[in-house]
């Protein structure tokens, strides 16, 4: 029943630093725009690498399933960058939504990894509800009460970023490496923007606009979307190597075993049906 605790399995969980935790240092590319499979990340957190997808061939830019973190269940919600870039669309939204009201449901605690790059654009998408239906999972992670621990691997930009298990949504534990971008944009994108009288001006004199973009950018990045500036203003608890993520979630998921909360006094929520 949804009161029971769920079954905890023996473990033999290392609680040290392991090579297999020392290749996630090499699983992000160089290039903020080239992909890789979060499930390599998924899968060295879990005990043993087990993890039970869900839902695999539906919304594949969205990863729900379970597995165990030193043999006890959790809930698995992440962005999966090698399909749409791991962007937030509707059906990606209604499908980890879904998911993150059933663990809550049977008090299952859960662990969300973060790369998203915003919401998928497009007309398609407005005409269809996005902000309707996107916000389904908005409310499913700030009503869940149990124990909620993120992790951001990469990018973290705009509203896709406060949805995802959030500060701001009520996670107990955030998290990220030293390769996450937390803004409200890309630094390409910001540049472009913030600086485009500048940039004019250096095309029109006939200047490097390409290495005058190069700085801007590493400026912005430096300025704007470093993750120590986001532990700064309380955003995130740790910034870590990523050889560090299962001890951090280990001790995360101890530390939230006895959480509690108080909810307000009413019938139910209104969730954007």
């Amino acid at each position: 029943n949804n009161l029971a605790e769920a079954p905890i399995y023996d473990s033999d969980t290392a609680l040290e630093i392991t090579d297999a935790d020392r290749r996630l240092n090499n699983v992000i590319p160089d290039s903020p725009n080239q992909p890789y499979d979060m499930l390599t990340v998924i899968e060295a957190i879990l005990d043993g690498g087990d993890f039970l997808e869900v839902q695999p061939l539906f919304a594949p830019n969205m990863i729900i399933g379970f597995g165990r973190v030193e043999g006890r269940t959790v809930g698995i919600v992440a962005n999966q960058p090698k399909q749409m870039a791991g962007t937030l669309n509707i059906d990606a939204s209604e499908k980890a939504a879904r998911f993150v009201r059933f663990c809550d449901s049977f008090s299952i605690p859960i662990l969300t990894l973060v790369d998203v790059p915003g919401y998928l654009p497009g007309t398609e998408q407005e005409y269809n509800g996005v902000i309707r239906r996107g916000a389904k999972l908005l409310y499913a992670y700030a009503e869940a009460t149990v124990p909620l621990v993120t992790i951001i691997t990469r990018k973290a930009y705009g509203g896709a970023y406060i949805v995802m298990g959030s500060k701001q949504m009520g996670a107990d534990f955030n998290i990220a490496w030293p390769t996450a971008e937390i803004a409200v944009m890309g630094g390409a994108g910001a540049v472009n923007i913030l600086y485009r009288k500048e940039l004019a001006a250096a095309q029109a004199a006939g200047e490097d606009v390409e290495a005058l973009l190069t700085s801007l950018t590493a400026k912005y990045n430096a300025e704007v979307t470093s993750p120590f500036l986001a532990a700064e203003r309380g955003e995130l608890d740790n910034v870590l190597e990523p050889a560090g993520t299962r001890l951090a979630v280990i001790k995360a998921l101890r530390g939230l075993r006895g959480k509690r909360t108080e909810q307000p006094a009413k019938k139910h929520g209104n969730i954007p049906l």
